[in-house]
């Protein structure tokens, strides 16, 4: 007798060895149809894998992750069988899943061209159609070898001759194309559909630049026709929002190669960045954080010490000079310690908070810059606390509360929390992670938050909570964190003394809530489509004429604004009035005020609102009160 016991703890009995499929099919027919994989004692496997003991079984469908990451890698295989039948001499080399998607990378004589992608998409939607079975077969190392070799594709033999001698390999057919492959795959080719070929690019043969370039088609895939649709208006609504352009229109920042990954500021993309920084500020402020500033240039040595060489090493800027190398500030940690470190410190004196503001440069490969989002000289709202381990749980709390009232102001109210607990290449002992990562989960749990828990991911000194912001489009980006640390404050020789009198090391906790200031000001460029409110537009009023004769008028208009602290600008232009006021609004000033006739008279103002919205006439005083309101509550 197997039992086969599912995820709800029914359990169902069967007399002999059965397969995935059938066990769903025993269920239901609905759920059969609906069966792309299945998990059996927790690792994945094809729905035709039959099995031969008692077992927890999950049926994967696609209301499963791990559903729609089996649809993606078997559409993967779908566009190289296609390739391979529209062009026969195209070598197959990997296709893995990505985020949303999945590609393909071939060798091929020609480049492909945006008709050639038509093409193989017709392709795969054919081969769907014709609902080819999927099935598994198992060589040996040396088998799998030569089936390719004799296939002429020298890639897909390279690849199987690196993996040991010893090992049997996995192979998927379908129709007339077999593919090696750790799998598991869907049954059938009619199981696939909702998917499109987004793009082709260049990608080195196994990442080397050595190597002879490859062609990668890039493709997307979902559980159904609706989700690709709702993935493909995200991207279109994405499109319109790139911050990179918004910042060419809006004339907030550039980038050029003369600096690659470095921003070249304008003055109105500074002055959100500055409103920005100034907010944290004071938050950081009323928190009793001390605001420090450390050094650009540090030996190595201490780099060293903390352990930031070996796990970032290729990635620092460095710096020789008088026999001795520096590296630039990748990160404020080490130099925050050296602060920490100067007189004598008591258990009284904790927690000491130190932030910084510190610009700091890491040496990202060129290909993954992109805008504001992946640069190579940023700045953090970056902070540290000094505690002892009982102080933990109170600090981690109040953190939480902080950030949360932040993400709030910022309209951010969707946040996703992950706790990420220790990687493999990590220092400080087992028994001190057990206590850092207990730390931080029982700081979620007294919160009564909903967490995910990310195994390996923490950082390599200590494990952290992510808090990552969903955006008005649905795109998720990962921006504030506290880490625990019982580590690097003893590799560099941090202590206090203890109630008892001895030396005592105190606990560290990197915190930051919007993370770079470059990506969250990127990100905000993007989820207002450079919209601002106004309590971060880089300005605010607009001042507008309608002719010259109210020039006088609107000077005292300007500085009276100027004077109560509004981010005000002035346009004597001699141009008509609807053209200023559809270039402003283009600008998307949040208030265009204009001056005329009627207004010189009555010794007031026509307010006019970025979205068109009249506010009629009002006095300067009363204008100044309602904007100071809306600023002040963070509309």
């Amino acid at each position: 007798m197997l039992v086969i016991t599912l995820p709800d703890g029914s359990q169902r009995n069967y007399d002999a060895p059965l397969s995935v499929l059938e066990v769903a099919q025993s269920i239901g027919s609905g759920l059969a149809k609906a069966t792309l994989a299945g998990k059996v004692n927790g690792q994945l496997v094809d729905a035709s894998m039959i099995i031969q003991n008692d077992a927890q079984l999950q049926i994967i469908t696609v209301k499963d992750d791990e559903g729609v990451d089996v649809i993606r890698h078997s559409t993967a295989h779908l566009l190289a069988q296609a390739v391979k039948q529209l062009f026969p001499e195209a070598q197959v080399t990997i296709g893995p899943v990505i985020e949303n998607g999945f590609y393909y990378d071939f060798a091929y004589s020609r480049a492909f061209t945006p008709e050639d992608l038509e093409k193989i998409e017709a392709k795969m939607q054919q081969l769907v159609a014709e609902n080819i079975p999927v099935s598994r077969s198992i060589l040996s190392r040396d088998e799998a070898v030569n089936f390719f070799k004799n296939q002429g594709e020298k890639y897909k033999a390279e690849i199987i001759e690196s993996i040991p001698a010893d090992q049997d390999l996995s192979l998927y057919n379908q129709g007339n194309f077999t593919d090696l492959c750790r799998g598991p795959h869907v049954p059938n080719t009619g199981k696939l559909g909702a998917f499109k070929l987004m793009k082709i690019a260049g990608a080195y043969w196994r990442g080397d630049a050595k190597n002879e370039m490859l062609q990668r088609i890039y493709g997307t895939a979902w559980a159904d026709k609706k989700e690709l649709q709702a993935y493909l208006t995200r991207l279109e609504e994405a499109e319109k929002r790139d911050h990179r352009k918004l910042a060419k229109t809006l004339d907030f920042f550039h980038i050029q190669e003369e600096a690659p990954g470095m921003v070249f500021w304008h003055e109105k993309g500074w002055g959100i960045y500055q409103q920005i920084e100034q907010y944290i500020r004071e938050k950081l402020r009323v928190n009793s954080y001390g605001e420090v500033r450390t050094p650009q240039m540090v030996d190595r040595s201490l780099w060293e010490k903390s352990g930031h060489w070996d796990k970032f090493g290729a990635m620092i800027f460095t710096s020789h000079s008088e026999n001795r190398d520096y590296a630039i500030k990748p990160m404020n940690c080490p130099c925050h310690v050296q602060i920490f470190n100067q007189g004598m410190k008591s258990y009284r004196d904790l927690p000491i908070r130190l932030a910084e503001f510190g610009s700091c440069h890491r040496n990202e490969p060129s290909g993954t810059l992109h805008g504001l989002m992946r640069v190579r000289n940023f700045v953090q709202d970056d902070a540290h606390i000094f505690c002892t381990e009982s102080q933990i749980q109170e600090e981690v709390a109040t953190f939480i509360d902080l950030l949360f009232d932040v993400y709030k102001d910022f309209g951010f109210n969707d946040v996703i929390i992950k706790l990420s607990t220790r990687p493999e290449n990590r220092v400080g002992s087992d028994e001190v992670w057990d206590k850092a990562e207990s730390a931080l989960e029982t700081a979620l749990n007294a919160k009564n938050l909903a967490w995910e828990l990310q195994p390996g991911e923490g950082a390599f000194y200590g494990p952290k909570i992510e808090f990552s912001l969903k955006d008005c489009i649905g795109r998720v980006w990962q921006c504030g964190t506290i880490q625990v640390d019982f580590s690097m404050p003893g590799r560099l020789g941090a202590s206090y003394v203890a109630e008892d009198g001895s030396r005592q090391v105190p606990v560290m906790l990197h915190r930051a809530i919007l993370g770079s200031l470059e990506r969250f000001t990127g990100i905000l460029i993007e989820q207002h489509a450079g919209t601002f409110p106004a309590w971060l537009a880089p300005v605010q009023v607009q001042v507008l004429t309608i002719a010259e004769r109210y020039d006088d008028y609107a000077q005292k208009v300007f500085k009276m604004l100027e004077s109560k602290g509004i981010r005000v600008k002035i346009d004597l232009r001699n141009e008509k009035i609807g053209f200023k006021i559809r270039e402003h609004s283009m600008q998307r000033v949040p208030y265009l005020v204009i001056i005329g006739e009627k207004e010189l008279e009555e010794q007031k103002i026509t307010v006019r609102t970025q979205k068109g919205e009249d506010l009629g006439s009002l006095s300067i005083e009363n204008f100044s009160a309602q904007l100071a309101q809306v600023i002040a509550n963070k509309e």
